[in-house]
């Protein structure tokens, strides 16, 4: 019996988050850049290829820090939202981290913060970011 050398069981890939660092003043001439930093993550290689009838690994979920970001206001309302969008099409969830509350608030009033996944201490080592 012989047994192909795998690169790893795709699960392992696909647990490890893609995470994405938004910090500083977020303009609106700014989210086209983050966006395409965000499809440059998604677009990286390193997910093992799936085997040829076999079921693929669930994607795992975007993790987005947005604790470093200055006076927040909606473009980084608009942000969150094109972000959620591409994550969504790429079959993974956007999940916020060290989010404070004046974004949370905004978040809130606009109702993403019912289409994003908000973090909360000690999941899946959110709000621990060094």
């Amino acid at each position: 019996m012989s047994f192909g050398h795998g690169t790893g069981p795709p699960v392992v890939a696909a647990m490890k988050p893609i995470v994405l660092v938004v910090a500083g003043h977020v303009t609106r001439d700014a989210v086209p850049a983050l966006c395409a930093e965000l499809e440059t993550l998604l677009s990286a290689p390193g997910t093992p290829p799936v085997p040829d009838g076999a079921p693929p690994a669930p994607p795992g979920p975007v993790e987005c820090d947005v604790g470093g970001v200055d006076r927040p206001g909606l473009a980084v309302v608009e942000a969150v939202a094109r972000l959620a969008l591409i994550t969504r099409r790429s079959g993974r969830q956007l999940v916020l981290r060290r989010v404070g509350p004046e974004l949370q608030g905004l978040l809130d009033v606009v109702g993403l913060a019912d289409v994003v996944g908000l973090g909360e201490p000690g999941e899946h080592g959110l709000h621990a970011l060094p």
